[in-house]
Formats: structure tokens, C-alpha cells, sequence
């Protein structure tokens, strides 16, 4: 379950350092972020978390071009914060974590954008990695 925490962390992480224009070191100590019964999150979990948001934050060129190529009629602008911080932590997973299967990472991404995001924002994030999935298993 802490990879799970871990991940959910990184998206929120993501998000707060996209929108909020917080900078990435206050987002890397996850202040924010509690366990279920209000204590700090664990370290194997926030570790995790950690190397996530710092990889993204690494690409981001790289991954914002992957996600924009395989848009299929969207503008890259347009695309809703939430999905595109979950998008950006799976496609980093998909890219440079190739030792976690791809099937976990899309899962993890549904699950999320179920939890947190719009009502079919899985479709599209499913659909936007399984296609960067594709080119990156040729």
C-alpha cells in the first residue's frame, strides 16, 4: 500500500508545484500529507513519493512532449491540471522506471483519476498512456 500512498503523494505534489507555483522544495518535504490516522505519512511511502515528483521535475520536458503527442485532438494547454499531474507521474513511471510493469502503472493512474479527478478524466488518461506505452515498448 505505501507505493499506492507513495503515488497518490507525487500526483498531489505535482499538482500543488503546477498550480500553486509552489517551489519544488517545499513540495518535496509533503507538509501536506497525513496517513489515515493524522500522522505523518511513512518514510518508505514519502520516499517514493519524493523520487516521483524530483524524476518528473527532471523530464518535464520530455514527458510534457510524449503526453502532447499522443493528445489526438487536444491542445496541450487545455488539458484538465488534475489529469495532467497524474499523467506526467505515469508517464515519467512508463518512461524511466521501466522495471514496474506498465499494466501497474495505467492501473494506479485509473484508480487516482477515479478518486480525484473528473468524472471520465480514466478514459483519457488511459487512453493517452496506453498509447505512450506502445512506443515505449518498441
Amino acid at each position: 500500500m505505501s507505493r499506492r500512498k507513495g503515488r497518490v503523494l507525487a500526483f498531489q505534489g505535482l499538482y500543488s508545484w503546477d498550480i500553486g507555483g509552489n517551489p519544488l522544495d517545499d513540495v518535496l518535504k509533503l507538509a501536506w500529507a497525513e496517513n489515515d490516522k493524522g500522522k505523518p505519512v511513512d518514510e518508505e511511502s514519502g520516499a517514493f513519493a519524493r523520487m516521483l515528483i524530483v524524476g518528473v521535475a527532471e523530464h518535464q520536458s520530455d514527458i510534457d512532449e510524449r503526453i502532447a503527442k499522443h493528445l489526438n485532438g487536444w491542445e496541450f494547454g487545455r488539458v484538465n491540471k488534475v489529469s495532467l499531474a497524474i499523467l506526467r507521474m505515469s508517464v515519467y513511471a512508463l518512461v524511466y522506471q521501466r522495471d514496474i510493469p506498465a499494466s501497474i502503472v495505467i492501473d494506479e493512474a485509473i484508480t487516482i483519476a477515479k478518486e480525484y479527478g473528473q468524472d471520465d478524466s480514466y478514459k483519457f488518461i488511459n487512453a493517452v498512456l496506453d498509447n505512450i506505452k506502445k512506443t515505449v515498448e518498441n
